[in-house]
């Protein structure tokens, strides 16, 4: 059996992109968190997923909801990055927060916004694996990207060269 910090160790060296899901519970109460777990999955349809720790504070309102946002975040999104990532964190005080399609919290200045529609729900071991069937789409191409590399957040903004 391997070592839980080893593992985390060798994921932590898998560079990715940075997102924070948003949602609205049955009241209209906002939630959120940051993820690294993110990708696309399918195009037709366009589904993506994220993955939600079941431990979360707002795994209860994920596994509820109908509709969620991923916002991509932009290269200078630390401080949102880490305040969505801090366990009982008032999360949703900044002004980089706005409201979006169907009431949804999302970032501004995002990368990207997704608005999904929650199309699975699967179990993941300790986490939960949240599909998400993309309905729109807003996509800034000239924002920089926020990395999360080694435990630490980088900004991706230097073009390949060819």
């Amino acid at each position: 059996m391997i070592h839980v910090s080893a593992f985390k160790a060798a994921m932590g060296s898998f560079p990715s992109g940075v997102v924070i899901a948003t949602t609205l519970d049955g009241e209209g109460k906002p939630w959120g968190f940051t993820a690294s777990s993110f990708s696309s999955v399918s195009l037709n349809p366009p589904l993506v997923l994220v993955c939600l720790a079941k431990s979360a504070e707002c795994h209860e309102a994920f596994a509820a909801t109908g509709v969620f946002a991923v916002n991509i975040l932009a290269g200078d999104g630390e401080a949102v990055a880490r305040r969505f990532a801090t366990r009982g964190a008032r999360k949703f005080i900044g002004d980089e927060l706005v409201v979006g399609e169907q009431g949804l919290p999302t970032v501004s200045g995002a990368v990207a916004v997704l608005i999904c529609r929650k199309f699975a729900h699967y179990d993941g071991g300790d986490h939960s694996i949240i599909v998400g069937e993309v309905q729109s789409v807003n996509h800034e191409p000239a924002s920089d990207a926020m990395i999360y590399f080694r435990r630490k957040f980088w900004r991706f903004s230097t073009p390949p060269t060819d």
